[in-house]
């Protein structure tokens, strides 16, 4: 198995006072990373510079809550969401990711700002993973890529919609620890 695909299953911890910062351009490749975002992932700036963000991305999180994140931050709005990455060496971190737009001096959308927090491990274990284990279930049930990302991003879709709220209102009712009993049954 080639290193970069390398799932080692060690969950790696941050503190709580530190803040995992990157920012990309456009096209979702890091132009910067702090010194806590290269220290837990294993990478040195050089390593990640012009690198697309998704290096970090681990399989386990579903390929249809990045569509949602993208969708939102190109649209012009910010978003969080619970994320799973991946290190250099195959190891694993759990946040909470708020990301935004930034704006050039015109208004125009120049790139994009990452700051992720250490999660809530209730929230994670508790609500996360089996809803994250159950959109991948379906993302991976189709042969097609593209057709399982449609079918995963439905599927999220049609969760928020049974439960009556969007995607930013689940993620603050978990967050606030207003609802954490997300139903997950389709």
């Amino acid at each position: 198995m080639n290193k970069s695909n390398q799932i080692t299953g060690k969950e790696r911890f941050f503190d709580e006072d530190d803040i995992i910062v990157s920012k990309t351009d456009l096209k979702g490749r890091i132009t910067y990373a702090n010194r806590v975002f290269l220290e837990i992932a294993d990478y040195t700036e050089e390593e990640v510079l012009g690198q697309p963000h998704a290096m970090i991305r681990h399989p386990h999180m579903p390929r249809s809550v990045f569509k949602l994140l993208w969708d939102t931050i190109q649209s012009g709005h910010e978003i969080f969401a619970y994320v799973v990455n991946r290190t250099k060496n195959g190891d694993h971190y759990w946040v909470l990711a708020h990301v935004t737009p930034s704006f050039d001096a015109d208004g125009k959308i120049d790139g994009y700002h990452s700051n992720r927090r250490v999660p809530d491990r209730q929230i994670i274990d508790g609500t996360i993973k089996p809803l994250y284990a159950k959109i991948l279930a379906e993302e991976e049930r189709h042969h097609d890529r593209k057709a399982g990302l449609q079918a995963g991003y439905l599927m999220l879709t049609g969760l928020l919609e049974q439960q009556g709220v969007d995607y930013d209102q689940f993620i603050a009712a978990l967050t606030n620890g207003r609802d954490s009993h997300f139903k997950t049954a389709a």
